[in-house]
């Protein structure tokens, strides 16, 4: 089983013709995604990858093909237009990869989302992947993922894929991997994945890759004590960063006494958490755990 994804997924792609979006989309095609439709104003009628039609608007992509997920590959200015609309048009689950979208558009994004009953991943994130439903919604590498049980939730898309790249190594398949995104300000966070995996009865092993800034990891802790009954391992990137320094992403910056790496690893460990004190260890970690 799989959360958001899966092989009835039915995907369109705004701005679909662009380079970025045109790859990606061919990309997550050849990995077994149930690609419907594109959309980029003024190239109606094309044909990508020899089989995508593109649309002029997400209303007439949904109405032809019934599309029910939006991967987002326009410019950060443009982006908070391309949600609203895919949001409007009744898509269910918004994927935008969009790095430098303005904090202010996504207050105003999330905030009518959430009045729609759609959910929003990103933005600024590399999308969700299910190796045993095949499906692909974003950017990253599918070849490395192996199906099996373990579930993969991080801020960080780097990390996520050397995660995945250590477990497949070890013959450790995953359920779903979720790239949450690294902004201040996201649609779905640790906590809305966390309980989703909780439910799933395919995800028998968390792993939650987090990283300094903001303190969802300190939330996500909360939540896994009170509430998350399989095992979780977490790994916390930015130990040694200094305060007041942006590291990468635009949420990894310490602005307080929560926002370090040592006191997001002390709730998470108090949580029952077994932390993992490297990236080099995320995948012996585990093995560990289910040995």
């Amino acid at each position: 089983m799989s959360i958001f994804v899966n092989n009835k997924t039915r995907l369109l792609v705004q701005g679909i013709t662009g380079r970025e979006g045109g790859f990606h989309a061919e990309q997550c095609l050849t990995y077994g995604t149930n690609v419907v439709a594109g959309v980029t104003p003024g190239k109606g009628g094309h044909i990508v990858a020899g089989k995508i039609p593109v649309f002029e608007s997400v209303h007439q992509a949904v109405n032809e093909t019934g599309a029910n997920v939006s991967l987002i590959f326009v410019p950060a200015p443009f982006a908070q237009d391309a949600m609203l609309e895919a949001v409007d048009a009744g898509i269910e689950l918004i994927i935008c990869i969009a790095e430098g979208v303005p904090i202010l558009d996504s207050a105003k994004t999330l905030n009518f989302i959430s009045k729609q009953g759609a959910r929003l991943l990103g933005p600024n994130c590399p999308g969700i992947i299910s190796p045993a439903e095949r499906c692909k919604v974003g950017i990253m590498p599918g070849y490395i993922h192996l199906p099996g049980t373990v579930g993969v939730v991080s801020r960080s898309g780097t990390l996520s894929y050397e995660a995945v790249s250590q477990l497949t190594a070890l013959d450790i398949g995953q359920s779903t991997c979720v790239g949450i995104g690294g902004d201040p300000l996201i649609g779905t966070d640790f906590v809305d994945v966390l309980k989703l995996f909780n439910q799933d009865p395919e995800t028998e092993l968390i792993v939650l890759i987090g990283e300094i800034g903001g303190n969802m990891e300190q939330d996500a802790a909360r939540y896994i004590k009170e509430y998350v009954t399989k095992p979780v391992a977490a790994f916390i990137a930015g130990a040694t960063a200094p305060t007041g320094k942006r590291m990468g992403h635009a949420g990894a910056i310490i602005t307080g006494s929560d926002g370090t790496a040592a006191e997001k690893k002390s709730a998470l460990e108090t949580a029952g958490v077994v932390i993992i004190p490297s990236p080099g260890e995320i995948g012996i970690t585990v093995k560990n755990m289910i040995d």
